[in-house]
């Protein structure tokens, strides 16, 4: 009886310790968006169990749109959130610390129908081009750049311009009111699916502007104060991202947890997407994603000037997280 009784109190203790040490496991909450690839990743980083293999639980938050999620990751409601390299580079140069972990490579171009005239970027003088976004749009600016380098053209006088939010842009391509568009990639890659032909990329003006390497415009951002309160739960979403990234890139079936979620209606769209997530996955070191980054980041404040880069000259010292600056 006795023997029982203490069989039974070590069960209870036991069980109580692995509640205890549960509890003790760090969060980290990841603010992601509808249908923004971020819920790709973290779907598998859930169902292979990379956060707990890692030591850390993954909170996926879902934000209603890219304001909620600024306003979210500012106020320290989640931890984490996709964002843009020249964001986060702004908000450091205003003092506010950020820390960026490169996301992707994938950006976005200009789309036009299968069989358009616009062979070019010059045949683009005169036409209907929607843009998404706004005048102050990363890509816009660097469209306009090339236009004017490679063919002696400026596309905001000479091109009839029509701003929007991406599915609208979008819509609008699909239903002939506009003769191109330059939109983000997930929706470059749905037309491509509906056998819309990419003009030019993103990467491609980049490279043309004296960028040489792919540069990941958008990551994951951390504030420092949470890169410094909890630098092994940090570390270890890392390492969870990117093994779910190579998961994705190796193993054709990690993608059946991944399709409820992308909205592909066929077999097309569901490649071309899958396609184009997996050419974005950044391979590079740091330190030379980092050194196209400034490059870019040179040619963006030249372009846009303070009111698309802030009061900075240059990339924060510390912007890239690396590990061992938390």
């Amino acid at each position: 009886m006795l023997s029982r009784r203490a069989m039974l109190a070590g069960g209870l203790l036991g069980g109580l310790g692995l509640r205890a040490a549960r509890a003790d496991v760090p969060t980290i909450r990841l603010g992601s968006l509808p249908f923004g690839t971020s819920t790709w990743e973290a779907a598998v980083i859930k169902a292979r169990g990379l956060d707990t293999d890692n030591g850390f639980q993954l909170d996926a938050v879902k934000l209603a749109g890219n304001d909620a999620a600024r306003i979210s990751f500012i106020g320290g409601q989640v931890d984490t959130i996709i964002g843009d390299l020249l964001w986060a580079a702004r908000l450091g140069n205003d003092g506010q610390a950020v820390r960026f972990i490169p996301y992707s490579t994938s950006e976005g171009g200009v789309m036009v129908p299968a069989g358009s005239a616009v062979k070019s970027l010059k045949d683009l003088a005169g036409k209907r081009l929607g843009v998404a976004g706004g005048p102050l749009d990363k890509n816009w600016l660097l469209l306009r750049a090339q236009a004017k380098d490679a063919a002696g053209i400026d596309l905001e006088r000479e091109a009839e311009i029509a701003y929007g939010a991406p599915p609208l842009i979008t819509l609008k391509l699909e239903q002939g009111a506009l003769d191109a568009a330059l939109t983000y990639w997930t929706y470059c890659a749905r037309l491509q699916a509906k056998g819309f032909r990419q003009l030019v990329g993103a990467e491609d003006i980049m490279h043309a502007l004296g960028v040489p390497g792919d540069v990941a415009l958008i990551g994951y951002l951390f504030q420092d104060t949470t890169v410094k309160e909890k630098p092994a739960a940090v570390a270890a979403f890392a390492r969870a991202s990117r093994a779910a990234k190579d998961i994705l890139a190796s193993d054709p079936t990690a993608w059946q947890i991944v399709r409820p979620l992308m909205a592909a209606e066929d077999d097309a769209t569901f490649e071309a997407l899958k396609r184009n997530f997996l050419a974005g996955i950044p391979r590079r070191p740091v330190a030379e994603e980092r050194a196209d980054a400034e490059k870019l980041y040179t040619v963006m404040a030249r372009l846009g000037g303070a009111r698309l880069v802030g009061k900075g000259d240059a990339l924060p010292p510390d912007l890239y997280y690396t590990g061992r600056n938390g």
